[in-house]
């Protein structure tokens, strides 16, 4: 069992667990992700790691209210445990792989939209931590719904905020502060860009404009999370790829996002996983509950 150390309602239905499991806490690296089970009947989960403590052997998972499992997991308290926490799975970032001194010569732009923000936490605390200072833009629809704020200042050498209804911060989307950044001079040789796949896609589209590589974590669209399913199939560069084993994170300006969201909208019922099964022929598999992948 994996003991919740602490539970703590964020905003409205988004809710941080830290979580006792020592073992992934030692080996995890920003990028990856867990997958949580609450008991014998509950779902498996995938969900990115907001942050971890090595010494504590604790890691931290941020969940939003979507569906019947996260519903269960969020009426979770401090002191209740979890039956399973599978991790860490995933490939790091690519950019905790480039050498220190190589990434001291970059400037460096973070992009977190609404629970993205979760998992461009660890990216950023790790840059913080190899004295590494990034400039960071979190959005949100409202106020209401900004998160990890005050853990993002201490840790981003430049906070930007913007919320869809100008309720908080910058008034407009990520993509408008990208724009309005780079129209008051400022330059990035990357960005890493982590929220909903529509974001994603027209934050790509920005950043292609501006030419600036980007860098999308595909998490959104993962289901079993170790490449048995099949629902996270996604083209990027033409060629098939799976956003648990081969990601989370792509190269933005690569990925056919407008095919992973028809896809992703196909999924959720039984004639669109049937389609999808005989469109995809042998490069689908399993998850679907046609192909007989999943059995």
């Amino acid at each position: 069992m994996y003991r919740i150390v602490e539970a703590k309602h964020l905003a409205d239905n988004i809710v941080r667990m830290d979580v006792e499991a020592p073992w992934v806490a030692k080996h995890c690296l920003p990028g990856q992700f867990l997958i949580v089970r609450e008991d014998e009947r509950g779902e498996r989960l995938p969900m990115t790691i907001c942050d971890y403590d090595r010494e504590a052997g604790t890691v931290t998972i941020v969940t939003q209210t979507v569906g019947a499992g996260t519903y269960r997991m969020a009426e979770l308290q401090t002191g209740d445990a979890f039956m399973d926490v599978v991790g860490p799975l995933g490939n790091p970032s690519e950019l905790v792989k480039t050498p220190i001194d190589e990434l001291k010569k970059k400037k460096i732009l973070f992009v977190g939209g609404g629970l993205g923000t979760a998992p461009v936490y660890p990216q950023v605390k790790w840059m913080h931590e190899h004295g590494i200072d990034v400039d960071v833009i979190v959005g949100a629809k409202t106020k209401d719904l900004v998160i990890l704020e005050d853990e993002m200042k201490a840790v981003a050498g430049q906070l930007y905020v913007t919320t869809d209804d100008g309720s908080y911060g910058r008034s407009g989307m990520v993509t408008k502060v990208i724009e309005d950044l780079a129209a008051e001079g400022k330059t990035w040789d990357v960005c890493v860009c982590i929220g909903p796949m529509i974001m994603m896609k027209f934050c790509c589209l920005t950043t292609k404009k501006l030419g600036i590589p980007t860098i999308v974590s595909m998490n959104p669209i993962m289901v079993d999370g170790t490449g048995m399913c099949g629902a996270c199939r996604l083209i990027v560069g033409g060629e098939v790829k799976f956003a648990c084993v081969d990601g989370p994170e792509f190269d933005g300006h690569k990925v056919d996002f407008d095919l992973a969201m028809k896809r992703q909208a196909q999924y959720k019922t039984e004639e669109g996983r049937a389609l999808l099964a005989f469109e995809e022929g042998d490069t689908h598999h399993g998850g679907c509950g046609v192909c007989g992948g999943d059995e």
